[in-house]
């Protein structure tokens, strides 16, 4: 059990950011919302959609799973600050559901790090 509980986060993790890819690339009204309070429409929202498609790729794949942790967590990282700074936790009534999604997929990024930091090839072994 307890080694199927990594596998589950990560996958949990890649669902999410996956999942997110159609509002993102199909230019749904609310992501483009988004992107515009940001001042990052349209470029950011394809560019920022392509990074979490690498991501989610990256985590499924176990000798990248370091890689594409530190990918998500420096995109959702961004998408948090964005929240607190810009956006406010309720994006067009949406009750904070993108929010507490970001801080629930940035929680769960770093346990999976943390499960998988021996495996970052730069980080020292000794």
């Amino acid at each position: 059990m307890k080694r199927y509980i990594p596998l589950a986060l990560r996958i949990i993790v890649a669902i999410i950011l996956l999942q997110t890819l159609r509002f993102k690339f199909t230019g749904h009204p609310d992501s483009v919302y988004i992107f515009s309070q940001v001042g990052l429409e349209p470029y950011g929202r394809i560019g920022i959609g392509v990074l979490e498609l690498i991501a989610g790729i990256l985590l499924l794949i176990p000798k990248t799973v370091w890689a594409g942790t530190i990918l998500t967590l420096g995109i959702i990282g961004g998408a948090i600050f964005m929240h607190l700074t810009q956006l406010g936790i309720e994006v067009n009534n949406d009750g904070g559901v993108l929010f507490i999604t970001a801080v629930v997929t940035f929680v769960l990024s770093t346990i999976i790090l943390y499960i998988y930091k021996n495996d970052i090839p730069f980080i020292n072994k000794a």
